[in-house]
């Protein structure tokens, strides 16, 4: 780390690349917003509930697949399609939920957040120990499990399955699209079983692994039991037909998760690493239509989230235009198309905080890519 790299004052001036932490952001920020932008807004329960409603019309739709004429089966695509999306906002939903922006923490907040979350096939108690405690407070650091693997790592099943599905340089375009349908699920195996199987730091098939208490771990075990009884239901429910299965399960899990990964894979992948938390270099955050925002919750307004992770997320416009008033030029803010293709130019493993590499090591990129193509 270079020695400028350190914590410093609001009032003084500074470039990408001195690190300011996340709370000096919310020192600065948080008195010039509104008092309503930190209540928590119960809309987005209803919205959370009307998505669960989606999946089960569209699941009693495909009940009856097996009786329509092969010709019309194409007529349940748009369907599986909106159900894909039903399950990107089921994630975003209950994202939100668990960082208290929804609603007052109440005893309704983990059964919900139990349904919103079982077709991601993450249990709520790992996202919470994994997403809210550890990822936003180690941000894109060795100790981030959400960061790209480092070249030094060994090769483990983990690195390889990275490197072989995520966005890159080196990855197959046909794998590539298994991956947007598979990453999310492989992400979830790769954390689950090392908090089940060996809850230690030293597991190394996991970008930086961590680990939770007895109890949660017990939680977490009864938790996936409860996720593979709601699948398997809904598949007794579809008879295990493989026309029913295929349009009304495969293909909306598929869509869905390709849809989050998307968000993920922009989130940080293509950002440097940094040991002081600081969101507007280690997080980016995405240029999309307006249709995709009002349907996801402003998810694209990422580095936002990372500043304030429990603010109303409609309020993540006015956080952006206050960034870009006190901090300018500072945060990576790119076009969608521009960050895809960014991370499909670049190698995918870190060979230092400002270096990406490929596989083999051979091919050094500065991970400053993005903040130059962030215009």
């Amino acid at each position: 780390m270079n020695s400028e790299q350190t914590l410093i004052s609001l009032d003084e001036t500074v470039d990408r690349e001195t690190l300011i932490h996340q709370s000096a952001y919310i020192k600065k920020l948080r008195p010039l917003l509104p008092p309503e932008a930190f209540e928590p807004d119960s809309s987005k329960l209803a919205i959370l509930l009307i998505n669960l409603g989606i999946l089960l019309l569209g699941w009693g739709i495909a009940d009856n697949l097996d009786r329509w004429p092969v010709y019309f089966l194409w007529l349940y695509l748009p369907l599986a399609a909106i159900m894909g999306n039903s399950i990107i906002v089921l994630l975003f939903s209950s994202h939100d939920l668990m960082h208290g922006s929804v609603q007052k923490k109440s005893a309704l907040t983990y059964p919900i957040a139990f349904l919103g979350l079982s077709m991601l096939l993450m249990p709520p108690t790992q996202w919470k120990s994994l997403h809210n405690l550890v990822h936003h407070n180690t941000t894109n650091s060795l100790a981030d499990p959400d960061r790209n693997y480092l070249h030094q790592q060994p090769d483990t099943w983990g690195k390889w399955i990275q490197n072989l599905f995520v966005p890159s340089v080196e990855v197959n375009p046909l794998w590539l699209i298994v991956g947007m349908a598979g990453s999310w699920a492989v992400h979830n195996f790769r954390n689950v079983s090392s908090v089940l199987l060996f809850n230690d730091k030293s597991v190394d098939y996991v970008p930086a692994a961590f680990t939770v208490s007895k109890k949660d771990r017990l939680t977490i075990a009864l938790e996936c039991l409860g996720i593979l009884a709601i699948h398997l239901c809904i598949l007794f429910y579809l008879d295990f037909n493989p026309i029913k299965v295929t349009l009304a399960y495969i293909l909306p899990i598929a869509i869905g998760h390709a849809g989050a990964m998307f968000y993920i894979f922009t989130n940080h992948m293509g950002c440097r690493m940094t040991s002081i938390n600081d969101p507007l270099i280690n997080s980016a955050s995405l240029r999309v239509p307006k249709i995709f925002d009002l349907l996801h919750f402003n998810f694209s307004y990422h580095t936002e989230h990372h500043i304030f992770p429990s603010i109303n997320s409609n309020y993540y416009p006015m956080v952006q235009e206050l960034l870009e008033i006190h901090y300018p030029q500072r945060m990576n803010l790119i076009d969608a198309g521009e960050a895809w293709r960014l991370l499909r130019e670049t190698p995918r493993h870190y060979k230092d905080e400002v270096t990406f590499t490929d596989s083999l090591g051979k091919i050094s990129v500065n991970c400053s890519i993005l903040e130059e193509y962030k215009g």
